[in-house]
C-alpha cells in the first residue's frame, strides 16, 4: 500500500484563466448596473405616467431595492464561501436580468416595486461571490488592481444604462428600455455557467512579510519583525461563519473607518446617479433623454471607469512605499472633487453643471477596489465573500438606501419653498457635506491599517 500524503495546495491558475475569469466578471458587474441604473434615466417618464413622488422614486432607487439587496447579501455570501461560486453568480444574473425585463411590463407603483425588489435580491447574488474568485485568481500584490479593474463595471454599466436607457427611451418608450437591456442577461448566464473555471480558494496567497505594526498598537509586538502565516491551504479549512467574519471585521479599526467611508461616498454617488437626469431636466430644461444620457454615461461611465481603475492601479503601484495609500488616495480625490460637486448645484447653465459634474464623476469611485482588497486583507482567505457581503451591506445600507431615498424625501419637503428647483436645493444641503465627512473616514483608517492588516487571520 502507497503512504497516505497530504493533498498538495492546488496550482494558481493560470494567467489566461485569470484574465479571462476577470473579464468575464466585469462583463457581468456591468450588466449588474446596467439593470440597476437604467430607472434612473427613466425616472421622469415613469414618474409622469405612473403619478410618482420624489419619494416614491427614491423608495424604487434606493431603500427598497437595498433592503432586499443587503438582505439577501449575508446568507448568498455564506454561501459562496462554501459551494461553487461559479454557479451563485450564474443563477443570480439570470435573476436579475429576468426581473428587470419584467419592470418594463408593470401597471402600477406596486408591479414596479415588486419587480425593483426582485432585481435586487438577483443582484446580492454578484458581486461577493465575484470578488471572492478574483482573489483567488489573482495575488495579493495585484489584487487592488484587478479588483480595481472588475469595479470599472460600475462606471461601464452605468455608461451602457444612460445610454441605452436614453435613447430607447426617446424612441421606443420607457417599457421597451427595460426589455430590451433585461432579456440579454439570461444568454450571459449561460457563458457564465459553461465557461469560467471555478479557482481554488487560496491559491494564489503566497508566504510575504507582515506590515510593520505601529509602536502604539498592542499587537505590536507579537506581529512586528514576523512573517505573517502561509495561507496557500486555506481552502482546506472550513468556512467561516457570518459571526466569525463580523468579529474580525469589527474588531479592525480601520475596517469601520473604511466602511462608513465607503458608506458615505456611495451616498453621494448612487444620490448624484439617480437624481442628476431628473435634476437637469428640471432645473436645466434639459428635455432629450438621448442626448442627456450621452452627456451622463460619458461623465459617470467612461470618467468612473478610469477613476475606479486609476485608483485601484495607482494605488498598488504605491502601497510598496506605504500601504496606507490604499486608503490616502481615496481620501485625497475626495476633497480634490467636494468644489466641484458642490459646483454643480450652484451653476446656472445647463452645460457648465455638466462640466462641473466631470471631476467628481471620475474621482467618485476611486475608493471602491482599496476597500474591497482591503477589507480581503483584512478578514483572511476562508471569508473573503463574507468580508466583501458585509462591506457592501454597509455599503448599501448607507449609500443606495438612504442616499437617494433621503434626497427624494428632501425634496419633496422643500418643494414649498422652492417649488421646482427643490430637487437642486436638496442635493446641495446633503450632498458636499457627507462627501466631506466620507473623505475624513478614509483618512482616520490610516493610522490602524498596517497592525489590522498584521493581525489578519489566515
Amino acid at each position: 500500500m502507497k503512504p497516505n500524503r497530504a493533498p498538495r495546495p492546488a496550482p494558481p491558475p493560470a494567467p489566461r484563466a485569470a484574465y479571462y475569469g476577470l473579464a468575464v466578471l466585469t462583463v457581468v458587474y456591468s450588466v449588474n448596473f446596467i439593470d440597476r441604473q437604467l430607472l434612473a434615466i427613466l425616472q421622469e417618464p415613469i414618474k409622469a405616467e405612473l403619478g410618482l413622488s420624489d419619494g416614491q422614486l427614491g423608495l424604487l432607487t434606493g431603500f427598497a431595492f437595498a433592503l432586499f439587496y443587503v438582505s439577501a447579501g449575508i446568507p448568498i455570501a455564506r454561501w459562496a464561501d462554501r459551494a461553487n461560486r461559479r454557479n451563485i453568480v450564474a443563477l443570480a444574473l439570470a435573476l436579475w436580468s429576468g426581473m428587470t425585463a419584467l419592470c418594463g411590463l408593470a401597471q402600477n407603483y406596486l408591479q414596479l416595486l415588486l419587480a425593483r425588489i426582485g432585481v435586487g435580491v438577483g443582484e446580492a447574488g454578484g458581486s461577493p461571490p465575484s470578488h471572492s474568485i478574483i482573489s483567488d485568481l489573482f495575488p495579493p500584490e495585484r489584487r487592488a488592481t484587478a479588483l480595481g479593474f472588475y469595479s470599472t463595471g460600475t462606471s461601464i454599466g452605468i455608461l451602457f444604462g444612460f445610454l441605452f436607457g436614453g435613447w430607447l427611451n426617446e424612441y421606443f418608450g420607457w417599457r421597451m428600455a427595460f426589455l430590451v437591456v433585461g432579456l440579454p442577461g439570461v444568454l450571459l448566464a449561460l457563458i457564465v455557467r459553461f465557461t469560467l473555471a471555478e479557482p481554488p480558494r487560496g491559491g494564489t496567497e503566497t508566504r510575504i512579510p507582515a506590515p510593520r505594526a505601529p509602536a502604539d498598537d498592542p499587537r505590536a509586538a507579537e506581529h512586528n519583525g514576523a512573517a505573517a502565516p502561509t495561507r496557500a491551504a486555506a481552502g482546506d479549512e472550513p468556512p467561516a461563519s457570518f459571526i466569525d467574519a463580523l468579529a474580525v471585521l469589527w474588531a479592525s479599526r480601520a475596517f469601520r473607518h473604511i466602511a462608513l467611508g465607503a458608506g458615505l461616498n456611495a451616498f453621494v454617488g448612487y444620490s448624484a446617479n439617480s437624481w442628476h437626469a431628473s435634476y437637469m431636466i428640471r432645473s436645466h430644461g434639459m428635455a432629450g433623454t438621448g442626448e442627456l444620457g450621452t452627456w451622463l454615461a460619458l461623465i459617470y461611465g467612461l470618467g468612473g471607469a478610469i477613476g475606479v481603475f486609476g485608483g485601484g492601479y495607482l494605488a498598488d503601484r504605491l502601497a510598496p512605499r506605504d500601504l496606507r495609500w490604499h486608503v490616502w488616495l481615496p481620501a485625497l480625490a475626495g476633497f480634490i472633487a467636494l468644489p466641484f460637486l458642490a459646483g454643480v448645484y450652484l451653476v446656472k447653465a445647463p452645460y457648465a453643471a455638466l462640466a462641473m459634474m466631470a471631476v467628481p464623476g471620475m474621482l467618485a469611485n476611486v475608493y471602491l477596489g482599496n476597500a474591497i482588497a482591503l477589507s480581503h486583507g483584512i478578514a483572511g482567505a476562508r471569508m473573503r465573500a463574507m468580508a466583501s457581503a458585509t462591506l457592501f451591506f454597509i455599503l448599501n445600507i448607507v449609500g443606495l438606501g438612504a442616499g437617494p431615498w433621503a434626497v427624494g424625501a428632501l425634496s419633496d419637503w422643500l418643494h414649498p419653498a422652492y417649488g421646482a428647483e427643490s430637487l437642486r436645493y436638496a442635493m446641495l444641503y446633503a450632498l458636499p457635506p457627507v462627501a466631506a465627512w466620507s473623505a475624513l473616514h478614509f483618512l482616520l483608517a490610516a493610522r490602524p491599517l498596517r497592525g489590522d492588516l498584521a493581525a489578519a487571520p489566515p
